[in-house]
């Protein structure tokens, strides 16, 4: 072997010892969603029951709380769409990076968790909207924050890996509100061991979190797209980009319903199973299924096939629960309705990056918006429905058919984008 070539390949791999390990960005990012998002913005789905049941709050003032969440999470994503433009115009505004801000998400995110068991229910609005702002700002600063991290690795493709985060959370909140129902302690005790752990979790990732882009830097596509795929230079017309909109706000609203109320709705329908608490981490255990299978598709084909079946699939999952309210049922239907819960997010963020390659950073706030308006309706139709059904069992069987439906109409908007908007470039 030559002696240039034997050196190069000795350098080779001192350069791959010497080099980070990606993983302890992994585990940063996927740490830092599950405390955001599965105890910032979830912990309350399956912690309502033990408040129910404490009195300390009815089905209809639930729903608002719901909304109070949902509200906040959309405020806080637009502000992240538009931040990079105001830290750009305003000079005498502090310069952070996008791992200190993580950190400071995550700390909030503990302390309004724990705040929650303050027994003061006139504060619980703000709080949770507050916690949904936080939980927005960390879902986005800790994807941005990632994805460029290990784009400098070299390993983008193991970004995918982090959005398993949020089903983890759901996982783990779920499965300690289980065992706090089965103990029969208060929601405020709840709250406070799920501070705890918020706390504990982001203690474990908190050296890990640091370095990174910088907020005065503009935001480019890349920084939000979540994808392998390299962008396309067609141009397409703000129709094709409204359906787009619409079909994905009627994501939001399909699920939320469940998402928000699913121990409540299994308690109606089973009451005094022994497995009624496990539903929710099932549906955790989908959404981490789902988001790594989302990632490790190949990047060719119609990313608005993708999103029909998805669509389908959690149609599929709602209807279960209504065609069959069983174990079984409820089983299968938290199941298919967590895989595609973060997978319809990925490939929508993809298919914005395709439309709009340009732009794809404030054409993916608008997206989030819409989403968002989507889940904050869901809630108070169930405060509605309530008020008018002759029990809260039968308002949840209305308000369920109505997320089916709105899923299935947006799966028919995907096939008919993909008959009216053929995608040319199929290799992309």
């Amino acid at each position: 072997m030559p002696l240039t070539a034997k050196k190069a390949r000795q350098s080779t791999r001192t350069a791959a010892l010497l080099s980070p390990s990606p993983w302890p960005v992994v585990l940063a990012g996927l740490v830092s969603l599950a405390v955001a998002m599965g105890i910032g913005r979830f912990a309350f789905t399956p912690i309502l029951p033990m408040m129910l049941k404490d009195g300390v709050v009815d089905l209809a003032g639930a729903s608002w709380l719901a909304s109070a969440n949902y509200l906040g999470y959309m405020l806080g994503a637009i502000f992240c769409t538009f931040q990079p433009w105001i830290w750009a115009r305003l000079s005498w505004l502090p310069g952070l990076d996008y791992s200190s801000l993580v950190r400071a998400g995550l700390l909030a995110t503990g302390a309004l968790t724990l705040a929650m068991a303050w027994q003061l229910p006139a504060a619980w609005p703000m709080l949770r909207f507050a916690a949904g702002v936080t939980s927005a700002l960390v879902f986005v600063y800790t994807s941005g924050w990632c994805l460029a991290r290990l784009s400098d690795l070299g390993v983008p493709a193991m970004g995918g890996m982090i959005y398993a985060g949020p089903g983890a959370g759901i996982v783990a909140s779920g499965l300690l509100a289980s065992g706090m129902v089965a103990w029969q302690w208060t929601a405020a005790t709840g709250w406070l061991i799920l501070g705890l752990l918020a706390f504990g979790l982001s203690a474990l990732v908190w050296r890990g979190l640091r370095g990174g882009e910088h907020l005065k830097a503009l935001a480019t596509p890349d920084s939000y797209a979540l994808s392998r795929r390299p962008v396309a230079a067609a141009r397409h017309g703000p129709a094709e980009m409204a359906m787009l909109t619409l079909a994905y706000s009627l994501a939001g609203f399909g699920y939320i319903v469940t998402a928000t109320f699913l121990p409540v709705i299994a308690r109606a329908a089973l009451p005094g199973s022994a497995w009624l608490d496990l539903f929710w981490p099932i549906f955790g255990l989908g959404v981490m299924g789902g988001a790594l299978l989302a990632a490790r598709l190949p990047a060719s084909g119609d990313l608005r096939v993708r999103l029909g079946v998805c669509y389908m699939a959690q149609a599929l999952g709602i209807a279960a629960s209504l065609w069959s309210p069983t174990l079984l049922g409820f089983a299968m239907g938290s199941l298919l309705l967590g895989i595609p819960f973060t997978a319809i997010t990925f490939f929508a963020l993809q298919e914005v990056r395709r439309l709009r390659p340009a732009s794809a950073s404030s054409f993916i706030g608008l997206l989030t918006t819409a989403y968002g308006l989507g889940q904050i309706a869901g809630p108070p139709l169930v405060a509605l429905l309530i008020q008018h059904a002759a029990t809260p069992g039968a308002a949840f069987n209305v308000s369920l058919k109505i997320a089916t439906g709105a899923l299935l109409v947006g799966a028919v908007m995907y096939a008919w984008m993909v008959r009216a908007y053929p995608v040319l470039d199929v290799n992309r």
